[in-house]
């Protein structure tokens, strides 16, 4: 896919399996080894805390795990959002770790264009390039990766 700006969006769905695998083609991805450690961790707090909670939870969970296995964490950053060199508002991603990747925790039946394009603007705006959403409504943690 193609945004506005004649940048390539990609998604990518999989879904996670509780022995930390899955069956994406690791070769060429971006961040490659902090988001294999992010969707772990991720694994880990839905083999904790078990599905269908409130995201808050989940994101609360997420710093705790990720902050004991030494990354950095931002959590609620904000970021000034400016139309024509006005603040019209501000951007508030869920997580940043190690100040390359957005990890936005949901509880959804199943992730939608809201959720895309809601990653897509925030990775246009931090200027990052991996967002990772996770959702935590089923047994089997579900993933999609947006790149920028």
């Amino acid at each position: 896919m193609i945004n506005h700006s004649g940048q390539k969006i990609y998604y990518e769905t999989q879904l996670l399996t509780t022995d930390y695998t899955d069956d994406t083609d690791m070769e060429n991805l971006i961040h490659e080894a902090l988001s294999e450690h992010i969707l772990g961790v991720a694994m880990a707090v839905l083999n904790e805390l078990k599905p269908g909670l409130d995201e808050k939870l989940y994101e609360s969970a997420l710093v705790i795990e990720l902050l004991e296995r030494g990354h950095s964490v931002n959590q609620q950053k904000v970021f000034k959002v400016e139309y024509k060199g006005h603040e019209i508002g501000r951007l508030i991603p869920d997580l940043i770790v190690d100040d390359l990747v957005i990890a936005d925790p949901k509880v959804v039946s199943a992730f939608n264009e809201n959720h895309l394009a809601q990653m897509t603007g925030y990775l246009a705006l931090t200027g990052l390039r991996l967002a990772l959403l996770l959702n935590f409504k089923f047994a089997k943690l579900q993933w999609k990766r947006v790149v920028r």
